[in-house]
C-alpha cells in the first residue's frame, strides 16, 4: 500500500517547482491626472492564481510607482496569446 501512495506524491513533488514559477498575464487600463494620460498595457503577473483580483493587487503598487492610477484589468491572456495584444500595448507592453 505504500507504494501506491509513494508514486503520486513523487509524481506531485516533481512537479512543484514548475508550479511555483508559474507566470500569467493580465492586460490593464491605467491612467495620470494633469493633465490626463490614457494608456492600456500588458503585465506579468507572478502567481498560480491567475485571476483579475491578484493581477489587480500586484499592478497597483507597480503602476503607482510611476505615478499611474489604475483603471481596470481587462483581461487575463494566456502566454501563447501574447503576440495578439503586443501591438496593441506598444510601449507598456510587459513595461510593469
Amino acid at each position: 500500500m505504500k507504494t501506491h501512495l509513494t508514486l503520486p506524491l513523487l509524481a506531485v513533488l516533481a512537479l512543484a517547482p514548475g508550479l511555483a514559477d508559474a507566470s500569467c498575464y493580465a492586460s490593464y487600463k491605467a491612467k495620470q491626472d494633469s493633465p490626463l494620460k490614457l494608456h492600456f498595457g500588458v503585465a506579468e503577473i507572478d502567481d498560480t492564481k491567475c485571476t483579475k483580483a491578484v493581477a489587480r493587487d500586484a499592478l497597483k503598487p507597480r503602476l503607482a510607482t510611476d505615478g499611474w492610477i489604475l483603471l481596470s484589468i481587462v483581461d487575463m491572456i494566456p502566454e501563447e496569446k501574447l503576440d495578439e495584444v503586443k501591438a496593441d500595448a506598444g510601449d507598456y507592453f510587459l513595461r510593469y
